[in-house]
């Protein structure tokens, strides 16, 4: 059983400070006069411990109380290029991080939920107990800050006054992931008392890089303590390992909805952009896939861009799901960015104007940056993320070095996007229609499928699988990554499945607002499909097509083909679109090809999700009759169609149905 605040807090155990008297003591004997009238602003005693046992703990040389003034945001960036952690670049307002070489994705092994002696924690995560962490927290951070200086900001994930924000106090000894912190979320200093009081809780995040040693990174961990939402970040330097407001936070997020408001909200790991449809319509997207599967190319492909990552959502009082986006940046992986697939963004990062920090990308000896697939002349000779770099040299692994590593990022604000939606500020947050699920699948589902009812969308997301991608040190091969949120779900998968039964199943939804639900998939290949190459069966930008298909399916202005698996658009609505939309010649052998279904291979996967789930305790049986009844459905179309069912064939199975 989860329960709030059960259990020592951690960084008030080893910081002992447990009065408010105790705290402003500590802050006149640390801060200097301009830091301490800053952080007597903030008036909420248990914001002030969390600062004050986190000095304590941490025992900085100096803290910096950051307002988010324009003052105090070219303070931070100053401070990341003292300290090393950032490099001017020749473009203004572009800098390069490198983090260490062995620490350029997730730790996922040395991550971990701070569990009670009686919690359930999620079976897909690693947990340890609370008096575990608290020895190995107090060994490792305690005076973990000496010889640094201690940022603190305040901000919220959310935009300020919206029902689903949630604020959070970022404390750490890196100024780069201040910096992008400043880039990523709200500074909501001058309203973070009211919210605090509004919403009636808080983040906490708590940071060192140590000495940024590759020695010490055995020894580099993240913890969560999920019953006083406090996250511990040490000796570590990769953003998703540091900036614990992302993911971190997005952990809470999920237990608040499961835990404390099932069925009436969602935190989900999803872009949300929106399509323009016929009549100058929009209509909003929110869309899931695990880290480097296409989020933040999907959200670009919308004609209104509100987020490529993350999504509050909840159910409004007039039965519509609306849908806020917890950051204002983003922070996306730039490998196979160009200007055919991504023109906006390459815009803003090929000239000036726009704040960018870069990280593991190349820079040549012109200090340009360079990555993998960016269309462009790559350079003989720089530096990128392992080092030294020239075309051709070899790797431990004996392979070439690549020109920037796959999960190299870049970060800026969304507003300097061409399609960027002032929207994303609106605390009413967009109406929100259609959500996808996608995945790296290379040989099973279709490019875009439909789900029939709002349980069979449950099931899509339950369903996903995907090829391991670099965000995750260590890993490799195809694995399951239900609703691509599975890292970030705190407690049982059981109880995240009913809350997501329970809310696209709520019967406050309006009829005219009933969610589509669809699984998308970019990565299918000519191999998979009887050809002899791995070469993807279509281009990056055919997502516009696919959205605009399920833009009007929402509107009941195309048909779909019924299948066991969704409903497949019809051959001749998807001809128009690609040649209005993105002015392409769609052949109809092109089509059969990717919208056939394999259905040994879909087989295989419900079989291998129904013995997965089934390992696992109190999954709604709503996920088994869903599976079975497909399985069901796709061995009576194989009688008729064998292995390989063709839309022809999917039609010719349906109307023996009906007659």
């Amino acid at each position: 059983m989860f329960l709030k605040k059960k259990g020592v807090d951690i960084v008030q155990e080893i910081g002992e400070i447990k009065s408010f008297d105790g705290a402003r003591s500590l802050f006149e004997k640390t801060l200097d006069r301009q830091n301490l009238s800053r952080i007597l602003k903030i008036n909420h005693q248990d914001v002030l411990l969390k600062i004050a046992n986190s000095i304590a703990m941490c025992r900085p040389d100096s803290v910096f109380i950051n307002t988010g003034s324009e003052e105090d945001r070219q303070y931070i960036r100053e401070l990341a290029l003292k300290n090393r952690e950032e490099a001017k670049l020749p473009m203004k307002g572009h800098t390069i991080h490198f983090d260490l070489k062995e620490e350029q994705g997730r730790i996922t092994d040395r991550t971990y939920y701070i569990a009670n002696e009686d919690e359930e924690v999620s079976s897909l995560a690693n947990k340890t107990l609370r008096k575990d962490a608290l020895k190995d927290i107090r060994d490792k951070m305690t005076g973990i800050m000496r010889g640094k200086e201690m940022v603190v900001g305040f901000y919220m994930r959310g935009p300020v006054g919206s029902p689903m924000s949630n604020p959070a106090i970022e404390i750490t000894s890196s100024a780069y992931v201040s910096h992008s912190a400043e880039i990523l979320y709200r500074n909501s200093y001058l309203h973070f008392n009211k919210e605090v009081e509004r919403l009636g809780h808080f983040y906490t995040n708590i940071h060192s890089q140590g000495k940024n040693r590759s020695e010490d990174l055995p020894d580099a961990r993240v913890y969560m303590d999920r019953s006083h939402q406090t996250t511990y970040s040490i000796n570590c330097t990769y953003a998703g390992n540091t900036l614990l407001l992302k993911k971190g936070n997005h952990r809470f997020s999920v237990d608040k909805a499961v835990y404390e408001n099932r069925g009436n909200e969602l935190s989900e790991h999803m872009f949300i952009t929106g399509i323009q449809g016929p009549g100058s319509r929009v209509t909003w997207f929110a869309g899931a896939a695990p880290s480097g599967c296409g989020k933040t190319t999907t959200a670009m492909a919308g004609h209104q861009f509100i987020g490529d990552d993350l999504a509050q959502m909840w159910i409004d009082e007039k039965g519509a799901i609306r849908s806020i986006n917890p950051e204002c940046g983003i922070f996306g992986i730039v490998e196979d960015v160009n200007r055919e697939g991504d023109p906006g963004l390459m815009e803003l990062l090929r000239n000036e104007g726009t704040e960018v920090i870069w990280s593991n990308v190349l820079i040549d000896e012109k200090r340009v940056p360079h990555w993998t697939g960016n269309g462009e002349e790559p350079p003989v000779k720089g530096y990128n993320f392992q080092g030294p770099w020239e075309k051709g040299v070899i790797g431990k692994n004996g392979k070439p070095v690549p020109i920037s590593h796959p999960n190299a990022r870049v970060t800026l604000a969304s507003k300097a996007l061409s399609n960027y939606s002032p929207k994303n500020e609106d605390p009413e947050g967009v109406i929100t229609r259609i959500f996808t699920y996608s995945g790296r699948d290379s040989d099973t589902m279709p490019p875009v499928r439909v789900a029939k009812n709002p349980d069979h969308g449950v099931i899509i997301g339950a369903s996903i699988v995907s090829a391991a991608t670099a965000t995750e040190v260590g890993a490799t091969g195809v694995k399951r990554a239900p609703w691509a949120n599975a890292p970030f779900i705190p407690g049982a998968l059981a109880d995240y499945m009913d809350a997501q039964f329970r809310f696209f199943g709520n019967k406050k939804i309006a009829a005219d607002k009933k969610p589509v639900m669809a699984g998308l998939n970019y990565f299918l290949t000519d191999k998979a499909r009887g050809g002899t190459s791995d070469m993807l069966l279509g281009e990056k930008r055919d997502v516009k097509v696919w959205l605009a298909w399920l833009e009007r399916r929402a509107h009941d202005e195309v048909g779909a083909i019924e299948t066991p698996v969704g409903g497949l658009p019809e051959y001749e609505d998807l001809k128009k679109m690609f040649k209005t939309i993105i002015d392409k010649e769609y052949p109809e052998s092109l089509y059969t090809k990717q919208f056939s279904l394999y259905i040994d291979n879909i087989l295989a996967r419900i079989d291998l999700q129904l013995a997965a789930y089934g390992k696992e305790k109190n999954v709604p049986g709503r996920l088994f009759e869903v599976l079975n009844e497909q399985k069901e459905g796709l061995l009576a179309v194989k009688k008729i169609s064998g292995p390989v069912a063709t839309p022809a064939d999917l039609h010719k199975y349906n109307n023996g149905k009906t007659a």
